[in-house]
């Protein structure tokens, strides 16, 4: 590894600019974190690269990520999802660091060749679930860690967006399945699983069984010229625009998933609830900085300000009581990632194994849609006995 970590990044976007806020922070705020270039930003349009290397700080450009793979020490793969597999395991073949944007994979195949890869290189591989990293998430597994719930009994999560509400909202590759494998299952319902997973994984046990739906409102969705004003053409929307599920954990627990891009009202409404026979917790993305507690004695829920200073990560920003905000979780998970880059540093961050694992829940989750029965997720391991 080289001093400063070079770091490629594919993609310019929304996530680029969060990542690359991210990069950019982190000197100011860990200053334990590694020392970081960020030297080449991947991308198609070549106009449009070279104004985005500018305003996100990377030095180089270019149009194939294959030119940059075995530049770098570290890879941040921002990618539509059908683009993660084959980056990502190229880096990884070359002991280039990765973390790859969530759902790990486009479909369950493509996420096992990604997991496998990752299981036989020497460098982290990170799936960028950045809710873990909320300082109010972190609280809470500090708690259910803590046996304050007590045997946990249930968890409900649920993530809302309006986005789509109206039928002429332009179509994107979100819409379509070869491109995004899912819509709000995958976009939304893999962060929900994996916060169940991150949460309550080491108390109640893996997701054993699912039922679910799927559901698309709007069959089709227009292209805007790029003005856009005038519609072009009409393309199928191919995912779902919401879900929901039933889960039963291993030790008995039970769970409700349920995400949404067509809820009138709830721009970015992630609300996680645990329940245990001792206590309750309830986490609303909406207010980041609070979490409602109730435990011991409690006859109703404590809302709790995770802005001190001995509070996960508070300490690295400002004094007690000032607030934090969506784009923090993007700089606390890559100073846990690029940490465990150069020294192994032990972490918190979602795994490619832990990618993995979400995506055999959203795929039995779709499973049991088309079935119209429970299904049991399979927890075979595909890197066993390599």
């Amino acid at each position: 590894m080289t001093d400063p970590l070079s770091v490629g990044m594919i993609g310019y976007g929304f996530m680029g600019r969060a990542h690359a806020n991210a990069l950019a922070r982190l000197p100011m705020f860990f200053p334990d974190a590694p020392a970081v270039e960020r030297h080449t930003l991947v991308g198609r349009d070549e106009a449009a690269l070279g104004e985005a290397a500018d305003r996100l700080g990377f030095a180089h450009t270019a149009t194939d990520w294959r030119a940059v793979v075995d530049d770098v020490d570290v890879l941040y793969n921002l990618a539509p999802n059908h683009l993660h597999a084959e980056p990502s395991i190229a880096a990884l073949e070359s002991d280039t660091a990765m973390l790859c944007e969530k759902p790990l994979a486009a479909t369950l195949a493509d996420a096992e060749a990604m997991v496998e890869a990752a299981a036989d290189a020497a460098v982290p591989a990170c799936c960028g679930f950045n809710y873990r990293f909320v300082p109010a998430i972190q609280y809470a597994k500090r708690l259910i860690d803590r046996g304050d719930l007590g045997d946990i009994r249930q968890f409900r999560g649920r993530y809302l967006q309006d986005w789509l509400v109206d039928p002429d909202a332009p179509w994107t590759w979100r819409m379509d399945a070869d491109s995004a494998g899912s819509g709000a299952l995958g976009d939304l319902g893999a962060h929900t699983v994996d916060l169940a997973r991150f949460l309550v994984g080491d108390h109640a046990g893996r997701i054993e069984r699912v039922a679910g739906q799927l559901q698309t409102f709007t069959d089709e969705r227009p292209v805007y010229d790029d003005d856009g004003e005038t519609v072009e053409e009409y393309r199928p929307v191919t995912v779902d625009d919401a879900f929901s599920a039933q889960a039963t954990f291993e030790s008995g627990a039970v769970g409700t998933f349920e995400a949404s891009r067509v809820a009138a009202g709830h721009k970015n409404d992630h609300t996680i609830e645990i329940h245990g026979t001792e206590g309750s917790l309830r986490f609303s993305l909406e207010r980041l900085n609070e979490l409602e507690v109730l435990t011991g004695d409690s006859r109703g829920y404590e809302t709790v300000l995770i802005t001190d200073e001995s509070d996960p990560y508070a300490g690295n920003w400002w004094p007690p009581g000032h607030v934090l905000g969506w784009e923090h979780t993007f700089v606390h998970e890559s100073s846990e990632f690029l940490a465990a880059v150069v020294d192994g540093t032990p972490a918190s961050f979602a795994s490619f194994a832990d990618g993995y694992a979400v995506q055999r829940v959203l795929d039995a989750i779709e499973g049991a849609a088309d079935r119209g029965s429970w299904v049991a997720v399979d927890d075979t391991d595909p890197t066993a006995g390599e």
